[in-house]
């Protein structure tokens, strides 16, 4: 039987947004449903008669490539049910569902496809409490969702770090530099970690593992004695000192906002040791740009698994990637289970096998 589903992205933009798109159309058109895309995420379902595009086979030619969503996000509005460090709205608001149930009604939807990071999926878990048809889809680049071994995203913004340390490294060693490149992550080191790895670091703050300034200006005197005359430093945006605050941007409204950390790191090391020290703030740049292979196929299986998700009923659910395989877990399973950095992993290990000193 033909169906008409819709489809959003929500909260940040990452790389392979479109590719999950473009597999939900695909996977459709093989079953001869049609889908409908919302603009800007879930405020698309406010507007009267529904905010939405037609995705087509023609519409999403071409799109799996690009970085960013066709249809638009945004992490504000209506549907925020994450404020703050982690505190959360109980509900929606009774009103903003039932615009939302009139929307999907006048549209003659089967279903929803909601792709977003944890409070992006904490909103569709409660639109799936209130008797809609919701299909979740993982999507940060933070990797920090504990229900799924990857997310799409995370790939590209590793290469974007990797980049950037290569980059680096040249005018590093050309002045005998330290330099610090502060990256996203948030509550979790996973960027951090695989960025710092892949790109040759010294030394990888992460919030998993509390950092000493001392043990830090320490690393880079032992590198100085050895003779490498420069060093890279990462950190995440929420490395923690021992004993200390993790660095936070004061924001009128949403989420709270990491920021300043990768500085002080840069300053403490210049007045330990006298080292010219240099900062660089990635920010937005592992966001944008376009995917790498490896998310443009896993946004291509996921979009492809929502669809195959709603075909047998599975509403609640989210896409997960596990053991290699894409399957589905309850999204109800899934929201707030952050998933850290295990400061004893393997590959905390290796790291340190390498001489990566994580300033503990």
């Amino acid at each position: 039987m033909s169906k008409r589903i819709g489809v959003l992205t929500s909260g940040g933009d990452c790389p392979g947004l479109n590719a999950v798109l473009r597999g939900v159309v695909r996977a459709a058109d093989n079953l001869d449903w049609k889908v409908f895309g919302f603009v800007d995420g879930y405020e698309g379902l406010l507007v009267e008669g529904g905010d939405f595009i037609p995705l087509t086979l023609a519409r999403t030619a071409g799109i799996m490539q690009l970085g960013g969503t066709i249809l638009g996000t945004t992490n504000k509005g209506h549907f925020i049910t994450k404020v703050g460090d982690g505190s959360s709205r109980t509900h929606v608001p009774p009103e903003v569902i039932a615009r939302t149930k009139k929307t999907l009604q006048q549209m003659r939807l089967d279903a929803l496809i909601c792709i977003g990071g944890d409070g992006s999926l904490t909103t569709a878990q409660q639109l799936h409490e209130e008797g809609i048809p919701v299909i979740g889809v993982p999507k940060t680049i933070d990797n920090d969702l504990e229900a799924t071994a990857m997310t799409f995203g995370f790939d590209s913004a590793v290469a974007c770090v990797a980049d950037a340390l290569d980059r680096l490294h040249t005018t590093a060693s050309s002045h005998k530099r330290c330099m610090v490149i502060e990256v996203m992550g948030r509550h979790a080191g996973w960027i951090a970690l695989y960025g710092g790895l892949a790109g040759g670091a010294d030394i990888i703050l992460i919030p998993e593992i509390p950092f000493e300034h001392e043990r830090v200006a320490n690393a880079v005197r032992r590198r100085d004695a050895e003779g490498c005359l420069s060093t890279l430093i990462v950190v995440a945006e929420g490395a923690l000192e021992k004993d200390g605050q993790k660095r936070m941007r004061a924001v009128a409204e949403g989420e709270s906002k990491f920021g300043g950390v990768g500085q002080a790191v840069a300053d403490e090391v210049t007045a330990r040791t006298a080292k010219e020290t240099r900062t660089c703030v990635l920010g937005h740049l592992q966001r944008g740009g376009a995917p790498t292979t490896l998310d443009r196929i896993l946004g291509t299986r996921f979009g492809v698994k929502a669809v195959e998700l709603i075909a047998e009923g599975k509403f609640g659910h989210m896409v997960s990637y596990l053991d290699y395989q894409v399957l589905s877990v309850l999204i109800a399973e899934a929201v707030h289970r952050i998933k850290l950095v295990q400061p004893d992993s393997q590959m905390v290990q290796t790291c340190r096998h390498v001489g990566i000193s994580f300033g503990d």
